[in-house]
């Protein structure tokens, strides 16, 4: 009978180690699918579209005090620092813009429509509420093709970009870097050939 009871405490506490896997497993893919929908619904800007005032709207970071900060006001000290024990805030995103910037077929030559664009870019990148900082450039490809082809092909644009700023508009180039993202990052996962998975990413680099 002993041996009974135990089989059967051993079972269920099988049993419920796998429903807790189960479930750990949903809410990460429950997790994964959201995340994907979030990217997805990110706006990109069109070459057409693209000013100084929108770039610099996605490119600047948000100013706000930090947690140490203090407010004195008639004797009392306000502190931003959350209570003991109080969850600590989600970190706020990083600043990007998504940036639709044209290419001629399979290659990194960049379009006049595209250098048009750019050009506003720079605009925003030398304007006063962005002239600190410095910009990561993220070049990203579709999935057609091999994984080799598009790493270069990303990488090739994203440095396709970065020359184009520096040389041509001036921008030094100490305050911007480049990096391919292959095809491992596409904005619209249920149509893989879209535009917007042919596109720059220009990220505000805050650390």
């Amino acid at each position: 009978m002993s041996r009974l009871t135990h089989s059967a405490s051993g079972t269920r506490a099988r049993g419920a180690v796998l429903v807790a896997a189960l479930c750990a497993l949903s809410s990460l893919c429950a997790l994964s699918s959201l995340c994907a929908a979030a990217r997805a619904a990110e706006p990109v800007m069109k070459e057409q579209d693209i000013n100084e005032q929108s770039v610099t709207r996605a490119l600047e970071p948000a100013q706000s005090g930090g947690p140490d900060d203090n407010i004195v006001t008639r004797g009392f000290v306000l502190s931003n620092k959350p209570p003991a024990g109080a969850p600590r805030p989600a970190p706020a995103k990083t600043p990007s813009a998504q940036i639709l910037i044209t290419f001629a077929t399979n290659s990194a030559t960049l379009t006049d429509s595209a250098k048009a664009a750019l050009d506003k870019v720079a605009g925003a990148l030398q304007s006063e509420k962005l002239a600190a900082y410095r910009f990561r450039v993220e070049g990203h490809a579709d999935p057609r093709g091999s994984a080799d082809a598009n790493m270069k092909l990303s990488e090739d644009r994203a440095a396709a970009v970065v020359e184009y700023l520096t040389q041509k508009d001036g921008i030094a180039s100490e305050r911007l870097s480049s990096v391919g993202k292959g095809s491992a990052d596409p904005l619209n996962r249920r149509n893989p050939t879209a535009p917007e998975n042919r596109r720059v990413t220009i990220v505000t680099v805050t650390d």
